[in-house]
């Protein structure tokens, strides 16, 4: 028998008698997510003035250079030039880059910049001395009752950012605020909440990409003050495929992040644990497994993903960040890196004096980067898959 009751396709088109069926959820399609953020977290301490500063200090160095391209006989010179005589110290044991030979400091010559050297110490085989190579100070014997040498020491440097503003307006008027809405219990507060992912957004965008003033960086009255970001930072460890005798891969390969890795840990005690990318970049380092994968007859999933890297040079986790650029690996200490805020000006909801019939203010928060040891982290650019 037929259906002769009243169905809701009787009552017309625009269905006029039937409550809208409305789910109680806004969907957000723009992104927002802040994976470096996360993966930071939160800075132990906060910035106390808008020119944020911090020290850094070094050791005495262990390596210098040849700086002499004239021998009589390079397998029995006793003296050469360098580029820093006041690094080395009568006594030392130095040995040239892929050689076995050690040699013995005697005597240097500051005003030349010249060392006297013992020529095969210890029995070692001899070497050709050549412009422009490195050397590396093996360590220094003293006498026994000898005076004590000249101190030596380095000077502690400071290093400097900029706090930068984020804010955004929240406006609501009051009949927007006591009408009944769909799917938001308050209109004020899921603008607050819009307005904050926003910045966040931002603060994540900023510590990538962002760049200081080239005058005026701490701000005026018509300069805005910004942070530095990461990429402007790095500059000592910049790897570009095929300069510096980097792989030439137009992709990143195992081979360019080992050679990468392998060089920030020869210049300093820094310890990479995030290699942050954007998509295609970790398209390209997921494709590390693609010729070691195995699968079984019931093997039902199939896998393309490396989420953490394990090397000799540390083990890191792989973060992928759409706002990283295109063609651009960071290799990030994440134990040197802090994001912070200016002291009380975390992000906050400000309200505003009201004007009229509606209610507004101001979600802001003021941040910077504190980025140190630049040398203990490294930037792979010129990407092009």
């Amino acid at each position: 028998m037929s259906f002769t009751g009243k169905a809701t396709y009787t009552a017309g088109s625009a269905l006029p008698e039937v409550a809208e069926d409305v789910s109680d959820l806004v969907a957000i399609a723009t992104p927002h997510e802040t994976p470096l953020l996360d993966a930071l977290g939160d800075a132990v301490r906060p910035a106390r003035s808008t020119v944020h500063e911090w020290l850094e200090d070094t050791l005495l160095p262990t390596t210098d250079t040849i700086n002499d391209s004239t021998y009589a006989d390079p397998l029995a010179d006793t003296q050469f030039v360098v580029q820093n005589p006041g690094r080395f110290r009568p006594g030392d044991q130095i040995q040239t880059d892929n050689s076995a030979e050690v040699m013995l400091v005697t005597a240097i010559n500051t005003g030349t910049s010249t060392l006297t050297v013992v020529r095969s110490y210890g029995a070692t085989n001899p070497s050709s001395l050549a412009n422009g190579l490195v050397i590396h100070i093996i360590g220094n014997a003293a006498l026994e009752g000898d005076s004590a040498d000249a101190a030596r020491f380095t000077a502690r440097t400071r290093k400097t950012n900029y706090t930068q503003i984020f804010s955004s307006t929240v406006e609501v008027s009051g009949s927007e605020l006591a009408v009944r809405q769909l799917a938001v219990q308050d209109e004020l507060d899921y603008q607050k909440q819009q307005r904050l992912r926003e910045l966040l957004r931002d603060l994540e965008n900023c510590v990538i990409n962002g760049r200081t003033a080239a005058a005026s960086p701490e701000g005026a009255s018509s300069v805005r003050r910004t942070m530095r970001g990461i990429i402007g930072f790095c500059t000592t460890n910049k790897f570009v495929p095929g300069t510096g005798g980097f792989p030439t891969d137009a992709a990143i390969t195992e081979d360019q992040l080992n050679t990468a890795l392998r060089t920030i840990w020869k210049s300093s005690n820094g310890q990479i644990d995030l290699v942050v990318v954007n998509g295609q970049e970790k398209r390209w380092i997921n494709a590390f497994i693609g010729t070691n994968r195995r699968y079984g007859e019931n093997t039902k999933t199939f896998t393309n993903l490396v989420s953490q890297y394990e090397s000799d040079f540390g083990v890191c986790r792989v973060v992928m960040s759409r706002w990283v650029p295109a063609g651009t690996v960071l290799l990030l200490d994440s134990s040197r890196i802090d994001v912070v805020p200016l002291s009380g000006r975390s992000f906050q909801y400000k309200p505003l004096g009201a004007t009229g019939d509606r209610e507004s203010g101001q979600v802001i928060g003021e941040y910077t980067l504190e980025l140190r040891n630049e040398n203990a982290h490294g930037i792979i650019t010129g990407l092009t898959g």
